[in-house]
């Protein structure tokens, strides 16, 4: 008995038939100019784009699909782009975080419904990576990831201007009068100089970076600038690569192992990377079936040190970072500290990826023996306040607020947060403690980037420049300061926060990982009988989203999507 016959790939399901449903599949493609011999069984790749002008930091993605496809070509490949919603963090309300599911389940069905074998992802405003990460890896073909790559670095006055940490210095000297409004209106211009997401250590670079970390792309993912021809250069690398991927079935899952997780959690350390990876790490790990788990990022990296000499956290932006050896130096560096032996997509193991990649700047990435801040990992906190966990980034802090008690000032949503900030009867000081409810995945809804909450102009006049601030909502990660995050559960789901009362005193422990409200159970227990839920949307996708949510510390996916479904071809449509 000879040896089975090798199944067809699962594009032939659609364009391997003969009679009406064969002529159905292959005979409105064929209105694109493509010859018959294009549907003989070679590799179709699916590429998935993101592209659209309301997502500045995506607007060159049509550029970067056409040299995917010029790789896919080359390498015997038959190209096919799709779109999916994009989600452009700086223009979407209520935050583009509520839509980040809503997203993954346009490509997880997108995926599934059409004649893919493969699929490239182009992805580069924050929430869209984790999307397309997620909504693939429900599928899990063999998948690779293109990150748009950061902005040309940002320049006002012959000053460096960092994405978003450059607007909320600038924001908070307005409000104190240390700049004008027209000076404010000039810097726009000089921040954001081409298209590309935050050159800052952002959410979107972070995620750039935890995608190269995880060995979801070719090395140098992460710090190419948007506009650099090598950005193009590795998109048609990319474009050839995943076609050898379909031939070899290197599917999703191979890669995105534990190993890879604890990977990316130990990396996001060293770059000083944004508190949004956490969620976002959770809700993929959900998806492609890794047991991974809110403390692990605590156990695993917080008592690593921050390598990289970048805004927020420091000096550089990340044309410098992408200059100095990129990812793959600073990986290098820090290499005892990471598995070696991971499976990436490029074919090599990310030991082998990192072998030979040099350092060119030892001021934007310290040696490992040198760090640029120690302990630079996620912190979480646990406590009476925040039972299922909530996350500090200690590296963003003031290290003399890292220990504090102080008096609760309790904003109830973001409507009353900006109502009162700028107040100067708020009954406020340096020493109180800023508590903003309902912003969490059910309460804003979404999850919303206004944990970093601004400080009263009073306090800015008289030179206070942080706070302790705890809310159940994220924080940007070109943000900064003692701002504790993703408090679960949260308000909006009785959580003890949407207790907290004007004037209670709160402690913050974080070498103790505590957060506590300092009232008794039994105090506790009367206000919780007091408490009411809020009303829940009505319909449509606010109210899917509302009822169907999980908390921050699972990683705020739909309950219904954690999984996946695999790549199983649907029943003919004709």
């Amino acid at each position: 008995m000879g040896a089975p016959k090798k199944p067809a790939s699962r594009s032939q399901a659609w364009f391997g038939r003969d009679g009406k449903q064969g002529f159905y599949y292959r005979s409105w493609l064929k209105s694109a100019g493509h010859p018959h011999d294009m549907f003989d069984g070679r590799p179709v790749i699916g590429i998935c784009n993101t592209w659209s002008e309301l997502t500045p930091c995506n607007g060159h993605f049509r550029e970067l699909a056409e040299h995917v496809k010029r790789g896919i070509y080359e390498a015997g490949g038959f190209p096919l782009e799709f779109p999916v919603m994009s989600l452009g963090e700086t223009q979407m309300r209520p935050t583009a975080m509520l839509f980040r599911n809503l997203v993954s389940m346009d490509v997880e069905e997108s995926i599934r419904a059409n004649p893919i074998d493969a699929v490239v992802l182009l992805m580069g405003c924050d929430k869209t990576t984790p999307a397309l990460l997620m909504g693939a890896a429900s599928v899990d073909l063999p998948t690779i990831g293109i990150s748009g790559g950061p902005s040309l670095s940002g320049n006002w006055r012959g000053h460096p201007l960092g994405s978003g940490t450059g607007v909320i210095q600038m924001s908070e000297m307005v409000r104190a009068g240390e700049l004008s409004q027209p000076d404010f209106n000039e810097a726009e211009a000089c921040m954001q100089r081409s298209k590309g997401s935050c050159m800052t250590m952002g959410t979107a670079s972070t995620m750039a970076s935890m995608v190269e970390a995880l060995g979801m792309s070719l090395p140098e993912n992460a710090a190419i600038p948007a506009v650099d021809s090598r950005r193009y250069r590795l998109a048609q690398l990319s474009g050839r690569r995943i076609v050898q991927m379909v031939r070899e079935d290197q599917r999703m899952s191979r890669v995105l192992t534990r190993q890879a997780f604890e990977n990316a959690i130990r990396v996001n350390a060293a770059i000083g990377g944004s508190t949004n990876a956490v969620i976002h790490l959770l809700a993929l790990a959900g998806r492609i079936g890794v047991d991974l788990k809110l403390d692990d990022w605590d156990r695993l990296g917080s008592k690593l040190p921050c390598l990289l000499n970048l805004k927020p956290s420091g000096q550089y932006l990340m044309e410098d970072f992408f200059y100095a050896g990129g990812l793959p130096a600073l990986m290098r560096e820090m290499a005892e500290h990471l598995h070696l032996d991971a499976a990436t997509v490029s074919g090599n193991t990310i030991g082998e990826n990192i072998a030979d990649a040099p350092c060119w700047n030892r001021d934007v990435i310290r040696p490992l023996s040198e760090p640029f801040k120690p302990e630079a990992g996620i912190a979480v906190l646990r406590g009476n306040l925040a039972p299922d966990g909530a996350v500090i980034k200690p590296s963003a802090a003031s290290p003399q607020l890292l220990r504090h008690r102080g008096r609760a000032v309790v904003f109830e949503n973001i409507e009353d947060l900006h109502a009162r900030i700028d107040d100067e009867q708020l009954d406020i000081d340096a020493s109180c403690v800023m508590v903003l409810k309902n912003c969490g995945p059910r309460g804003y809804p979404g999850m919303a980037e206004v944990g970093n909450m601004p400080l009263p102009p009073k306090l800015l006049r008289q030179g206070v420049t942080d706070m302790v601030r705890i809310s159940d909502a994220r924080m940007s990660g070109t943000a900064y300061g003692t701002v504790v995050l993703h408090t679960s559960p949260e308000a909006a789901a009785g959580g003890p926060l949407a207790l907290v009362r004007n004037g209670d005193f709160i402690e913050l422990d974080v070498p103790g990982r505590r957060l506590h409200l300092d009232i008794s159970d039994e105090e506790m227990a009367a206000r919780r009988a007091q408490w009411q839920e809020p009303p829940r949307p009505a319909r449509g996708w606010y109210k899917l989203y509302v009822d169907h949510v999980q908390q921050a510390h699972l990683g705020a996916d739909l309950d219904i999507l954690v999984g996946g479904s695999g790549d199983a071809v649907p029943r003919d449509s004709h």
